[in-house]
C-alpha cells in the first residue's frame, strides 16, 4: 500500500491562444492527469477573458480530480507585453479589445480561490517545454517557429532561452518583403503579414470579396466557427479548394525565407514547427517548409534538424505549468 500519494503536487497550466484557452493538471513528472479547451471570446474584454480561463482550468481540475484549490499553482502562457512581476498583460493585439494593461495572474487567482498564478510569454513557454520534455531535448540550440493566429518564435542558446533586452524571438516580425504586405502589426512586409493564420483570413476574405471562389467561409459557418481554423483550413485544403491552396503556400513561402534567414544568423541546430496551423499541418508541411528554406539557406549543404513539436496541441499548456513547478 502506497502512502505517499498526499504528497504528491498538482499544477495547471493555461495557453491563451488567439483561438482557444487549452488548459492542463499535470503532476509532478509532468504527466497530464486532466484537461479543458474553451474558445477564446471573441468579444468583451481582458475580464471576459480571464473569466472563460478559470472556468477552463477548473474544468481540467475536474477532470483530473481534484478541486482548484489544491493546485500548488498555476502558471499561464498569454500573447502580449508581459511583466511577470506585476502579473500583468498589455498589447495582446490578437484578444478582445486588449489595449491597456490588464491584471491577468491576479483576476484568475481570484476566480479560483487565490491559488499563485504566475505568467510567462506564450511562445517562451512552450519553447521551455519542447526543450525539457519534447523534441527539442538534448539540442544546445534551437529556433522555435510557432504557426498559429500570428507566427510566433524562440531561441535557444547554449541551453539557455535567449530572450534579449525582453523581447527577442519575433520571427513572425523578420521581413520576408521589402515594401510587402500590411501586418497586423501596423508595418510592412513581415512573415506573418503572410504565414499568420489571422493575415491569411484578411487576404481570403478580401479575394473572396473580389469575385474569387472558395469554400473557406462557407466551412466556416457549416462547422460553426467565428474565424478561419486550422481545422478549416485543413479541410480546404484536402478538398482541393485553390484559393486556400494559394494562400497557404504562400505562407510556407514566406517561413521558408524568414526561417532560413534566422537560421543564417544564428546557426542552430533544430528547427521545431509547432503552433495551431504548424501542427495541424503537420509531417507534410514540415518537409514543405524545409524544402521552401533551402534556396536561402547560406549553408545549405548542412541544413538543421527541422522537427514537429512532439508536445501537440497541450504542449503550451503543460509549458505553462512549468512556470510554477
Amino acid at each position: 500500500m502506497h502512502h505517499y500519494a498526499a504528497a504528491m503536487s498538482v499544477r495547471g497550466g493555461i495557453d491563451l491562444g488567439g483561438t482557444k484557452i487549452q488548459t492542463v493538471v499535470v503532476d509532478d513528472d509532468n504527466r497530464v492527469l486532466g484537461e479543458a479547451r474553451h474558445p477564446t471570446p471573441t468579444e468583451g474584454g481582458p475580464a471576459d477573458v480571464a473569466a472563460a480561463m478559470a472556468t477552463a482550468i477548473g474544468e481540467a481540475a475536474g477532470a483530473a480530480g481534484v478541486a482548484t484549490s489544491e493546485l500548488a499553482g498555476v502558471g499561464v502562457g498569454s500573447p502580449g507585453a508581459i511583466d511577470a512581476a506585476a502579473g500583468t498583460v498589455g498589447q495582446a493585439r490578437n484578444l478582445p479589445d486588449w489595449e491597456g494593461v490588464f491584471p491577468l495572474a491576479d483576476a484568475i487567482s481570484r476566480a479560483i480561490g487565490g491559488v499563485t498564478v504566475k505568467l510567462g510569454n506564450d511562445v517562451s513557454v512552450a519553447t521551455d517545454a519542447e526543450v525539457q520534455l519534447g523534441a527539442g531535448v538534448g539540442a544546445r540550440s534551437l529556433l522555435g517557429v510557432f504557426w498559429g493566429t500570428g507566427v510566433g518564435g524562440g531561441v535557444i542558446l547554449d541551453g539557455v532561452r535567449w530572450d534579449g533586452e525582453g523581447a527577442a524571438g519575433e520571427i513572425g516580425h523578420m521581413v520576408v518583403k521589402q515594401g510587402g504586405r500590411k501586418c497586423p502589426c501596423g508595418r510592412h512586409g513581415c512573415m506573418e503579414a503572410y504565414a499568420g493564420r489571422g493575415a491569411m483570413e484578411a487576404t481570403a476574405r478580401k479575394r473572396h470579396e473580389a469575385g474569387e471562389k472558395t469554400d473557406l467561409f462557407h466551412l466556416m459557418k457549416k462547422h460553426d466557427r467565428p474565424r478561419l481554423t486550422s481545422g478549416i483550413w485543413s479541410r480546404a485544403l484536402a478538398a482541393g479548394d485553390r484559393l486556400a491552396t494559394e494562400i497557404v503556400d504562400e505562407a510556407v513561402e514566406a517561413l521558408g525565407t524568414g526561417v532560413a534567414s534566422a537560421v543564417n544568423l544564428l546557426d542552430v541546430e533544430v528547427v521545431l514547427i509547432g503552433g495551431g496551423l504548424g501542427l495541424r499541418l503537420g509531417e507534410e508541411y514540415r518537409d514543405r517548409i524545409l524544402a521552401a528554406m533551402m534556396p536561402h539557406l547560406f549553408n545549405d549543404d548542412r541544413p538543421p534538424a527541422v522537427r514537429l513539436a512532439a508536445l501537440g496541441d497541450l504542449g503550451g499548456a503543460v509549458g505553462a505549468a512549468l512556470l510554477v513547478a
